[in-house]
């Protein structure tokens, strides 16, 4: 990315609406996250999806969503608990189609427990592999079908090159990476991860979305930038050298953060 990269956000519609100036002064990437609970999955979702196309309107940024991820993991050995896994997956993906959403946000399935045992049991990386490809290989396909990247976000994820590892074993353009900063320094400060440029660094070019939050590498903060203890210029140092064009979603916990968090990187000038 040689030129100052637009930051983008995640909010739910009642936030886009209060930020909408904001985030169409520019061609910022937007992600709903509006869509992960099962009681609006298995509900009647058209009118919040007809509301987000009607406050987008001719929004030139990209558009996503975050994917259900309440109660399960994609690892799921249960093969009843598996059936919902899959459901929800097709359901959250029926949604972005209908959004026109080029990117759903998948939870990593790999946790701190995992770092230390999985090399414990025989072929227990491969099995683990093997488990998310029953729960995802549907949605990798109808993924493919309708123009949509499924991002596998770090959640608990000590080490920065396992979901790598399975985002690759699909043999798909439809599964990349994405990093969220706070998980990463989370990891970092508190289970003896690397640092966030690392996370960055380790995905290279298959890195297509960043949620951008701060924290104090003791818990999921999302704080506003500039709140916490990231080295922002660390990470966009590593961005710059990247190629494949990630959507920058910054992801708070108080939208109302927004204006200041983007001002913040501005001033930084390592982004608009």
């Amino acid at each position: 990315m040689s030129d100052l990269p637009i930051l983008g956000a995640a909010l739910n519609l009642g936030a886009l609406e209060t930020h909408l100036k904001l985030m169409r002064d520019k061609p910022r990437d937007i992600e709903l996250q509006d869509f992960v609970h099962s009681e609006v999955l298995t509900g009647d979702w058209q009118p919040l999806v007809d509301k987000a196309k009607n406050l987008l309107g001719s929004h030139e940024g990209r558009v996503g969503i975050h994917g259900p991820f309440w109660g399960f993991s994609i690892d799921s050995k249960d093969p009843d608990v598996r059936e919902i896994v899959k459901k929800r997956l097709a359901q959250g993906l029926k949604i972005c189609e209908a959004l026109g959403g080029t990117h759903m946000v998948v939870h990593s399935p790999y946790s701190t427990w995992d770092y230390n045992n999985l090399d414990n049991y025989e072929n227990g990386r491969a099995t683990k592999i093997e488990l998310c490809h029953l729960s995802l290989k549907d949605a990798v396909k109808r993924a493919e079908d309708i123009g949509c990247e499924l991002v596998i976000e770090n959640i608990e994820d000590k080490d920065p090159y396992a979901r790598i590892e399975l985002a690759e074993s699909f043999g798909s353009e439809a599964v990349k990476i994405s990093i969220d900063t706070g998980h990463a320094h989370y990891a970092h400060g508190s289970t003896g991860a690397p640092p966030v440029d690392y996370y960055v660094k380790a995905a290279g070019n298959r890195l297509r979305h960043i949620h951008l939050q701060d924290a104090d590498g003791y818990a999921d903060r999302h704080w506003s930038l500039g709140e916490g203890t990231i080295n922002w210029h660390s990470v966009f140092a590593a961005l710059g050298k990247l190629d494949s064009d990630p959507r920058l979603i910054i992801e708070l916990r108080d939208p109302s953060g927004l204006p200041s968090s983007i001002a913040y990187l501005e001033d930084l000038g390592l982004a608009r």
